[in-house]
C-alpha cells in the first residue's frame, strides 16, 4: 500500500503537513486535495497546535493542476464554475486555520501551487526554485484567489506584471518583490520555517490567534469569495481553443501559439 498523499506530524505545538507525491510534483490530484483537506481539519481540531507548516517532498512544493490526469472534484452534474471552485476548496481551507500558517516552499510552486502558498500567513522560499502564476500561458484565467491576493502581497504594479505575463521567477526574485518573507538555500527552507514556527509557538497562543484574526479583519480579507468569482471566469476559459493549445504546449515542452479563440 502506498504512503499517504499528505503526511501529518506534530511536535512541540507545531503541526507539519507534507505533500507526499514527489513523483508527480505534488500536483493537485484528488488524493493530494483530499489528504490536505483532512490534514487541515485535523490541525484545526487539535487545541495543542500553535502553528501549522505546509511543505512538500521532492523538487516541487506543488506544481498546480495535473493536466495529464486532471479530474475536477465535486458533483459531476454541478455547473462548471462550481466544479472549478470545488477543486480549489481543499487548498482554500487553509484560510480557516486560526493559528498562523507557514508555507515552507521546498521547491517549485506554480499556478494553484503558488496559490496554496499565498493563503498561508508566512512564506519561506527556496532561492533557486521557480514560482509563478502562469495561468495566462495556459490559456486560462487565474484561480485560487491569485488576482485578489497577489496585488495585496506584492503591490498592484508588480502583481499586474506577474499575472499578465504569466512569468516564472526564482525564489530570490519573488523575495525581492515581497511575495515571500525569506529566500534561502534548499536545505534551509524547512529549518527556517521551523525557526519561525517556534517563535510563534513560544508566544501566548490565545493572543496570537486574536492578533491573526485582527490583522485580516481590518484588511477586509475575503480570498474565498475572490476565488469563487475567479472560478466563474476560469471555467469559461477551460472551454477555449487557446487553453487546449496552452496545455498541449506545456506537455510537449514548446512555446504555445495562441489565436484568441
Amino acid at each position: 500500500m502506498s504512503e499517504p498523499a499528505v503526511l501529518y506530524e506534530m511536535k512541540d505545538h507545531i503541526a507539519i503537513l507534507t505533500l507526499n507525491r514527489p513523483e508527480n510534483r505534488n500536483s493537485m490530484t484528488p488524493d493530494v486535495l483530499e489528504g490536505l483537506a483532512e490534514g487541515v481539519a485535523r490541525a484545526r481540531g487539535d487545541s495543542e497546535v500553535r502553528c501549522l507548516i505546509l511543505t512538500g517532498r521532492g523538487r516541487s512544493f506543488c506544481a498546480g493542476a495535473d493536466f495529464r490526469s486532471r479530474g475536477a472534484r465535486g458533483d459531476s452534474s454541478a455547473a462548471p464554475h462550481e466544479r472549478a471552485f470545488a477543486t480549489y476548496e481543499p487548498f482554500l481551507s487553509v484560510l480557516d486555520v486560526e493559528v498562523p500558517t507557514i508555507a515552507a516552499l521546498n521547491g517549485h510552486a506554480i499556478g494553484g501551487g503558488l496559490g496554496l502558498s499565498v493563503v498561508c500567513d508566512l512564506r519561506v522560499a527556496n532561492r533557486d526554485a521557480k514560482y509563478g502564476a502562469n495561468f495566462v500561458r495556459l490559456g486560462l484565467h487565474p484561480g485560487m484567489a491569485t488576482t485578489y491576493l497577489l496585488p495585496r502581497l506584492m503591490g498592484v504594479p508588480r502583481a499586474t506584471e506577474f499575472l499578465l505575463t504569466g512569468r516564472i521567477a526564482t525564489g530570490a526574485e519573488v523575495a525581492e518583490a515581497g511575495l515571500v518573507h525569506y529566500a534561502v538555500e534548499a536545505e534551509q527552507v524547512l529549518p527556517k520555517a521551523l525557526e519561525l514556527a517556534r517563535e510563534i509557538a513560544g508566544a501566548a497562543p490565545q493572543a496570537v490567534r486574536w492578533t491573526k484574526r485582527s490583522i485580516y479583519r481590518h484588511l477586509d480579507w475575503d480570498p474565498r469569495e475572490a476565488a469563487r468569482f475567479e472560478a466563474h471566469v476560469q471555467s469559461r476559459s477551460f472551454e477555449t481553443e487557446d487553453h487546449r493549445e496552452g496545455v498541449s504546449a506545456l506537455l510537449e515542452k514548446r512555446d504555445p501559439v495562441f489565436r484568441g479563440r
